[in-house]
């Protein structure tokens, strides 16, 4: 199965530029941080689905404002990269993008919006390999999008319960993330290796 990915080098310096690889043919480490990323969505949408199971909606916002960042927290600690989520509408603001995760999560947009419908689902969600050059190495990164499914719409959809709405007001006061429907780019999972963590770990680059 062919997978998109956007490949920046030198982000300063160069454009984004589309490329196409088999699984065989990836770095090791992108193979790592699409497995971290994948075990990321897995947890917390088993966490979210079980919460909202047993306690309704507004059982998820506890699942997202704590659960997420300790869950992200253990894989950075277990792996040695930065494990995150990103967006371009964010409800916590510590999960904004900075610049080059904005214009990647903004590609990713257009390509969703583009695709056929069903099409992320049946070929996997759009994904980003990206190495930027510094002073103290390559910092690799990558990223997989995350596509608005029917579970994201219990919370970011157009419409909320009324409890769940003045639940996230409360929580949120500057949310930004309702508003969403099936299929358009929710956010997306964020993997940083750090250029000494990248040194230390085997790559095929």
């Amino acid at each position: 199965m062919t997978r998109r990915f956007a490949l920046l080098m030198a982000f300063s310096l160069c454009p984004l530029v589309s490329t196409a690889a088999e699984p065989a043919e990836w770095p090791k480490w992108v193979g790592s941080s699409r497995e971290l990323a994948m075990q990321f969505g897995a947890e917390l949408k088993g966490e979210l689905s079980r919460a909202i199971e047993q306690g309704g909606a507004v059982a998820a916002i506890p699942v997202c404002k704590d659960r997420a960042p300790a869950i992200a927290a253990r894989l950075s600690g277990q792996s040695g990269a930065k494990v995150s989520r990103t967006a371009l509408r964010v409800r916590n603001p510590s999960n904004a993008p900075d610049e080059l995760q904005r214009a990647v999560l903004e590609q990713f947009a257009e390509q969703l919006a583009a695709a056929p419908a069903g099409a992320a689902a049946a070929g996997g969600p759009p994904e980003a390999v990206f190495e930027i050059k510094g002073a103290n190495g390559i910092e690799r990164r990558y990223m997989r999008a995350i596509p608005t499914d029917a579970l994201c719409l219990t919370c970011h959809g157009a419409t909320l319960a009324p409890e769940l709405a003045a639940a996230i007001t409360r929580d949120y006061p500057a949310d930004a993330a309702t508003g969403f429907a099936q299929g358009q780019l929710r956010g997306a999972f964020s993997v940083i290796w750090p250029a000494a963590a990248v040194t230390a770990t085997p790559s095929n680059p």
